[in-house]
Parts: structure tokens; C-alpha cells; sequence
């Protein structure tokens, strides 16, 4: 079992997460529909699912290339811990187990399941034909509210629409500050990104940029429902942390890269659905 989440780098699903919930409590908060603890934990197996399925797919995709790239070689499959037939075997489990647990959920969830897992799967491909890559990891993500908000009601709403445009933004402005360890390797592979495209400083203008609009979308929804304190203590969280991960890295020093990668979006993602969650709470 330690493998296999060393396999999904299972930590990583603070990133999405946290917006799953804000858009399971959103529809709670804001529709006729009131909290099941059946729904919840649906929900959260179907993340797992995906998550897993999204993850172990990727590695088994890149089994070659990260063989080859001194940063990733020590990844599962190319140091042998993991072969690349059980990777693929959990990631067809995964597969089976997320379109089931969508059969339990609602009509609508279910339909959609092979849509969803052919982005989250989708992705790992990308690399390989399109520097916008990152956007298409962003896109999967961004799934999380408005699957969630799908879960409790069966339809789809503006509001959660908002924050998974955010996630889209703010997923592929730091997808790209990562990707900045790679830029070499991806031009000498002709593999395709952002900063093997237009260079370090403008891929992190570019990244700049995005989190510009993430930070808009993150606001936008106070215009749309009741908010308090509580929501906008959150966004000032969020994009704090979206700055602070800008002057983290530099063109010319990317040492903190994974600082910038892991911590500061961890922060920034959990605080600010904690801070929604306490204002859903004490608006509802």
C-alpha cells in the first residue's frame, strides 16, 4: 500500500480536494438540497478513484521518459519498485471502481464518468503533442467543484463554475512554474511545455497571469451569493500565497521550486476552503 501512494503521490491531493468540498458545501449551502453523509463519502471515493487513476496512468505513460530524466528516474516504475503491469492494473481498478461509485451517486454523474476519466487520463498524453499540457492538467482538476456540486444536486449552476475556472488557472500557472525544472530535458525530448516554449521569464509571466485570473475567479462568486469575513479572509490567503510563490522563483534561481510547488498551494487551497467552510456554516 506505501507504494502505491508513493506511485500517486498521494499528498498531492491536497490540491484538489479542499475544492471538492467547497463545491459539495456550495450546493448544500445554496440549493433545497441538505447534507448526506452518504453523498460525502461517495464524493470522496470518486476523488480517490480518479486521483489514482489519473496519477498511476501518468507514471505508467512516462515510464520511459522518466527513465531518462535524472529528476524523475527515482519515480516507481523506472527504480523497480513498481512494474508498469501493476500500475496499469491499478489504474484500470480505479477506473472500474470511480464509474461505480458514480452508478450510486445520480443518472448524471454516472453518464459523465467516462468523460471525466478521459480528461484526468487524457492528460498524461499531452506532453507529447502541445505545450498547453498544463491547461489540460488544470481542466482535470478543475472537475473537482463542479463534480461535487453534480454529486449532492444532478445539475449544473453557474457558482461552481467560478471556482473551477479558478482551479483551471491557478493548477496550470503552477504546473508551469514546476514544469521550469524540465525546460531543458522537455526541448532535448521534443516534448512540449510552456517553459521549452517560450523560455523561463516569459513562461513565468504567463504563470503570473493566470494566477491573476484564478485570484478574479476566486472573487467572482462574491458577487453571485452571500459571503462574510470568513469568505474574503480566505481570499486574501489565497492570493497571498499565489504571490508569495511568485517571489519564491526566480529566472535566474528555481531552488525553490518545490517550495513554491507543494507548500505554498497546499496553504492556499486548504485555508481558503477552510475559511469558505466557515462562512457557508455561519451564512446557511
Amino acid at each position: 500500500m506505501k507504494k502505491y501512494f508513493s506511485l500517486v503521490t498521494f499528498s498531492h491531493t491536497i490540491f484538489a480536494m479542499p475544492f471538492a468540498f467547497i463545491g459539495f458545501f456550495l450546493a448544500v449551502t445554496t440549493t433545497q438540497y441538505t447534507f448526506q453523509w452518504p453523498k460525502l463519502v461517495l464524493m470522496l471515493l470518486c476523488m480517490i478513484f480518479a486521483r489514482n487513476s489519473a496519477m498511476a496512468f501518468n507514471r505508467y505513460l512516462d515510464r520511459e521518459i522518466d527513465a531518462k530524466n535524472p529528476r524523475t528516474k527515482v519515480r516507481d516504475i523506472p527504480a523497480g519498485r513498481i512494474t508498469p503491469a501493476a500500475a496499469l492494473t491499478f489504474t484500470l481498478l480505479n477506473c472500474l471502481l470511480f464509474v461505480i461509485t458514480t452508478w450510486f451517486i445520480n443518472v448524471l454523474c454516472f453518464y459523465l464518468s467516462p468523460i471525466a476519466l478521459l480528461v484526468v487520463l487524457g492528460y498524461s498524453a499531452t506532453k507529447r503533442f502541445t505545450a498547453l499540457c498544463h491547461l489540460v492538467l488544470g481542466l482535470g482538476l478543475s472537475l473537482a467543484p463542479i463534480g461535487a456540486y453534480l454529486v449532492v444536486t444532478g445539475q449544473f449552476a453557474l457558482l461552481p463554475i467560478f471556482f473551477s475556472l479558478a482551479v483551471v488557472c491557478w493548477v496550470s500557472g503552477f504546473d508551469i512554474i514546476y514544469a521550469l525544472q524540465d525546460e531543458d530535458f522537455d526541448r532535448n525530448e521534443n516534448l512540449h511545455s510552456i517553459p521549452s516554449k517560450l523560455g523561463t521569464v516569459r513562461a513565468l509571466n504567463l504563470s503570473i497571469f493566470l494566477h491573476v485570473l484564478s485570484a478574479i475567479f476566486v472573487i467572482l462568486p462574491a458577487f453571485f451569493t452571500n459571503v462574510g469575513i470568513p469568505y474574503y479572509m480566505g481570499v486574501i490567503v489565497y492570493c497571498s500565497m499565489l504571490v508569495y510563490q511568485h517571489r519564491l522563483v526566480k529566472p535566474n534561481d528555481l531552488s525553490r521550486v518545490n517550495f513554491a510547488f507543494m507548500t505554498t498551494n497546499g496553504i492556499a487551497s486548504v485555508v481558503f476552503a477552510l475559511f469558505f467552510l466557515i462562512d457557508r456554516f455561519i451564512h446557511h
